[in-house]
């Protein structure tokens, strides 16, 4: 269930069929889930950002880091050369070595004239659930994760999120989508999310302050570490540098939500284009098109609404997970939250 299904309405722009990433066309999602005995709450969660080979076929891309408490893989040449040439992997902390090592002999194996790759591999720490220490992800997820990716999949506690907490609830895998129309023609933005950070009195939902109001809801613990991954797919034609401003703005919806980059906090965007596909061989000038930054603004504000979204999604749409040293993260109580949101009257229906 996501937050319009509960009748809060985030922002003012349409969301997508799907209300997801995968409404870009050609973007597809992935999970692997690895619940085990007591300790064992983590996973994968793959991103595909075109049906093509993306080495061959590279999308324009950029990323912002907010705040860089993070190991991430693969950024510095995202940033130097403007492109994405891999998949997205998420994963625990401990586990983006593996996940790198794998996705690198995944694209090895579609690309045999290839002598280097540069794996995109982004984490959040899910240790407070997870036995993180047992890297128990192994290459063969990897490999599961981006087999049985597609349109359709699910959010939650599930994939990377098994682990992940937010505001002291259970977090993980959120997604939304916003339609923009400029000069006629309707354009997709979607974003991903891999929740993990807040406290529970700074959660705001709607601009109600929900955390503030379940401030005594069972769960309390380890608040205010952690991160947040965000990844932002559009099929309008933007540059490099525009795509950099565009991550930036991501930043507004995290913050509408109560996210304040505490100094545990890894709070990292990335976010592609698949409106052009930049080809690894070729002699002639590249011609790439791109709307005039002057048509941005509300390009931006939709971004900021569908990562806003996103997090809030990742919330509910979370079951609540028992893990390591009996730590229990409780979903976000819907019943509880649809009084308070009738009380501020920000409920639609």
């Amino acid at each position: 269930m996501k937050a319009p299904d509960l009748g809060i309405k985030i922002g003012v722009f349409e969301h997508g069929r799907r209300n997801s990433i995968t409404d870009v066309k050609g973007v597809k999602v992935g999970n692997v889930t690895l619940i085990k005995g007591e300790a064992v709450r983590t996973g994968v969660t793959a991103i595909i950002p075109h049906e093509g080979n993306i080495y061959k076929e590279k999308l324009l891309a950029n990323a912002f880091v907010m705040n860089g408490y993070a190991k991430p893989i693969g950024l510095t040449q995202v940033k130097e050369l403007g492109v994405i040439e891999s998949p997205i992997i998420l994963t625990n902390t401990l586990s983006v070595y593996t996940a790198a090592d794998a996705l690198t002999d995944y694209m090895l194996e579609q690309n045999k004239d290839v002598m280097s790759v540069n794996p995109l591999v982004l984490e959040c720490n899910d240790s407070y659930l997870n036995d993180i220490r047992g890297k128990h992800v192994k290459k063969e997820h990897i490999f599961e994760a981006l087999k049985n990716a597609s349109e359709d999949f699910e959010e939650g506690a599930v994939g990377a999120g098994t682990g992940m907490s937010a505001f002291e609830f259970k977090g993980g895998i959120g997604s939304s989508s916003r339609i923009v129309e400029i000069d006629g023609k309707k354009y997709t933005i979607g974003a991903l999310v891999l929740s993990n950070f807040g406290k529970r009195e700074d959660l705001t939902i709607a601009g109600v302050p929900v955390g503030l109001e379940l401030k005594d809801y069972p769960g309390r613990g380890k608040s205010g570490k952690g991160s947040i991954i965000m990844i932002v797919a559009t099929d309008l034609p933007l540059t490099s540098r525009q795509l950099y401003r565009l991550a930036k703005r991501a930043i507004v919806g995290l913050a509408r939500t109560g996210g304040y980059a505490y100094n545990g906090s890894g709070d990292i965007v990335l976010a592609f284009s698949t409106a052009q596909k930049i080809p690894h061989y070729q002699k002639e000038p590249l011609r790439i098109e791109a709307l005039h930054d002057a048509r941005l603004s509300r390009v931006f504000k939709a971004t900021a609404e569908a990562v806003e979204e996103a997090v809030i999604n990742s919330l509910l749409q979370a079951k609540t997970v028992k893990g390591r040293e009996r730590h229990i993260r409780y979903a976000l109580p819907h019943d509880k939250l649809v009084e308070i949101m009738k009380r501020y009257g920000r409920l639609e229906k």
